[in-house]
């Protein structure tokens, strides 16, 4: 049985990845209480009902006695050995604020904070910091856009395997702001940029012509080879600690072109090593 456990700040975007696992045929629970997890766990498990193989569920966080029946929920069925997987939806609290204004919803722990939005946020944010730092796969919602939130969901999950670990390559540009979900990161600014080339400007890292300039610095051929050669190295080591998902994010000043040309690059010599890989470009339309 395949169980996701979706947890996340409000606003990041939970109902929308809850949305995209029902859509690729996930039995979804949404908005579960948490003292009831581990119970629809148990049940699902002795079920013979084949709908119940693959299952997501969505919890929430109303007050401070939900995130410790969370916690003990979550301690309880670890201890018990049973096999989730927690997925854990972030967003920068600047951006939250934004969308609960626009929406004019009101936050779950806005009573508790006065009032406050920021407030709540942050207490929710602080609440929920221990499990973000154990969970398996984390997605910053802060740049992604609905459509780019789904592409996430499905890659990770699509084809989800839970004995082996999911590698994201992701390129992103700088000046939209760092990739906060990311593992690794890879700044590979100090190279030579397509940017300022006439006839390549406007191309990005997925044109030939771009990946062949970039790489035709012998700095850029040296550069690639050692993080190669440090992910060959690492990888092997994430597995045996029993990571779920490394995220490497490689950034340029835009997210066009450098980082780009080496996410895809690194993505291709990852699949060729048998890794379970998907990739993504976060600023590649900005």
């Amino acid at each position: 049985m395949e169980f996701i456990i979706v947890i996340g700040l409000s606003g990041a975007g939970k109902s929308s990845a809850m949305n995209t696992l029902e859509d690729i045929d996930y039995y979804c629970i949404d908005n579960i209480p948490p003292v009831m997890i581990s119970t629809f766990y148990d049940l699902s498990k002795n079920s013979s009902d084949p709908k119940l193989s693959r299952i997501a569920v969505v919890t929430n966080i109303r007050d401070s006695s939900d995130y410790k029946e969370l916690r003990q929920a979550l301690s309880s069925m670890r201890l018990s050995g049973a096999e989730y997987k927690v997925l854990f939806l972030d967003s920068r609290d600047d951006v939250l604020i934004s969308r609960y204004k626009q929406t004019r919803r009101k936050h779950p722990l806005l009573d508790a904070c006065n009032g406050s939005t920021a407030d709540a946020v942050k207490l929710e944010r602080e609440l929920l910091s221990p499990i973000r730092q154990t969970a398996n796969y984390i997605i910053d919602s802060t740049f992604l856009s609905p459509i780019q939130l789904k592409e996430r969901v499905e890659k990770l999950f699509l084809h989800y395997d839970s004995r082996s670990i999911t590698i994201s390559c992701m390129s992103f540009g700088f000046k939209y702001g760092i990739l906060a979900e990311a593992d690794l990161v890879f700044d590979v600014r100090c190279l030579k940029n397509p940017y300022y080339i006439e006839e390549l400007k406007h191309k990005t890292g997925l044109d030939k012509e771009v990946r062949d300039y970039v790489m035709s610095a012998e700095e850029s051929v040296m550069m690639y080879s050692k993080i190669e050669e440090l992910l060959d190295f690492s990888i092997p080591l994430y597995e045996k600690e029993g990571k779920s998902q490394l995220t490497i994010g490689i950034g340029c000043t835009g997210g066009h072109h450098r980082s780009v040309t080496f996410a895809l690059m690194l993505y291709n010599h990852l699949t060729q090593k048998g890794y379970r890989a998907i990739i993504s470009h976060r600023d590649i339309l900005k």
